[in-house]
């Protein structure tokens, strides 16, 4: 099992199912503010690794949802530089074990890295909606608390 650090944002309904799916699997997890935290551009990029700027966004995002930001428009630097003045933009959650660095949550990506399936079974199913609002269309009162 997997000692994580884990960055969400408080009161994500998905995030703390995320959460709780890694913890069935036996992992530790210590979990952390993704608005909170005083990124640099070089700990922030050093979750996305070699994929595409586009999906380093996240895609609930306000700005995003409203296309007020387009992120195939931003190269790498103008991306996290948007990312270091509005956190909300940057894809969760972001997750280290050790060293190593990722973002999203991939279930199958995450299994193959660390492992999903819960403790005692060999058994691993991806669960729908683990990448998106968990909040049904209409129902405000239970979206995600955005901060103050």
């Amino acid at each position: 099992m997997a000692r994580v650090l884990f960055f969400t944002k408080p009161g994500c309904v998905t995030g703390a199912k995320q959460q709780e799916m890694l913890r069935r699997a036996g992992h530790d997890l210590e979990v952390r503010s993704v608005l909170e935290h005083e990124w640099t551009a070089d700990e922030l990029r050093s979750f996305f690794g070699e994929h595409p700027v586009r999906e380093w966004f996240n895609p609930n995002s306000p700005r995003v949802k409203s296309r007020e930001i387009d992120p195939a428009a931003f190269d790498g630097k103008q991306a996290l530089e948007a990312m270091l003045a509005d956190h909300l933009l940057i894809r969760r959650p972001l997750m280290q074990v050790g060293d190593q660095r990722r973002f999203g949550f991939d279930q199958e990506m995450i299994h193959a890295w660390i492992g999903l399936a819960p403790v005692g079974s060999e058994d691993f199913a991806v669960v729908d909606g683990m990448q998106s609002c968990s909040a049904p269309a209409g129902a405000p009162e239970q979206r995600c608390p955005e901060p103050a």
